[in-house]
């Protein structure tokens, strides 16, 4: 069952962004004033995983927050399939779990810890996401977790990534960035509350242009590979296994 909040994100926080209780709290409010279009790519990444998802495999979420992406999979395909998201904050797996809190006393549903850092999950997936989580693993281990969500999607299966950008020049991204912060003021943040949640992610979160992302897929193995939503500085790829 879906547990959708409806608190308001104003939370401030010192030093380095954290995915903290309060964070985790106001999650769901934070994505859709943060995100351009959030309900557009939300819809587009579930109508487009769907065709990649075989009944009797394993659908995978990584860096599955509160659970708003791997949900509607499970309503759509329910007991046909294995639904597994994994995070490494605890109050969003403690919030993911109360949201699938039925489906995983039936086995549907697993949720559980794993650092992308260091770890993978031991599934192979038809069809694997990863909804604004590569931006925060650190470069130097994204290239090996790429790799590992090409090895363990199965022949036919495909991920979808999506992802802040970086744009192709100083210049270029700097009216990115601009026009997203006109958003961000439009959606009821004030310029205190934008700044503060800049700095503080400020080396956590560190995007590449999305031509690195692009290549970034293809070396890992993937055959084929397109950018299926962009605004700005967000854009969300598909990438398909042979």
């Amino acid at each position: 069952m879906s547990d959708e909040t409806t608190a308001v994100d104003h939370v401030q926080q010192t030093g380095p962004w954290r995915f903290t209780a309060d964070v985790a709290s106001v999650f769901d409010d934070m994505l859709r004033r943060s995100i351009p279009q959030h309900d557009d790519m939300r819809a587009l990444v579930f109508e487009l995983g769907s065709r990649f998802v075989r009944p009797q495999t394993t659908v995978l979420d990584l860096g599955c927050s509160r659970g708003e992406a791997l949900d509607p999979f499970v309503r759509r395909f329910g007991a046909h399939n294995r639904f597994v998201g994994v995070d490494v904050s605890g109050p969003m797996l403690d919030a993911a779990r109360a949201r699938f809190e039925g489906y995983m006393r039936t086995n549907v549903v697993a949720i559980a810890e794993c650092d992308l850092r260091h770890d993978y999950p031991r599934e192979h997936a038809s069809l694997t996401l990863a909804v604004l989580t590569l931006q925060f693993v650190p470069l130097e281990y994204r290239a090996t977790l790429v790799r590992r969500m090409y090895e363990q999607t199965l022949p036919g299966g495909a991920c979808i990534v999506v992802e802040k950008v970086l744009g192709d020049s100083p210049r270029i991204d700097t009216l990115l960035v601009d026009e997203y912060l006109s958003l961000k003021r439009a959606h009821g943040y004030s310029a205190d509350e934008i700044a503060r949640k800049r700095l503080a992610l400020e080396g956590v979160l560190v995007p590449l242009t999305a031509h690195w992302n692009v290549e970034q897929l293809r070396h890992a193995g993937f055959a084929d590979v397109d950018c299926f939503w962009r605004w700005l500085n967000f854009a969300g790829w598909l990438a398909v296994r042979a």
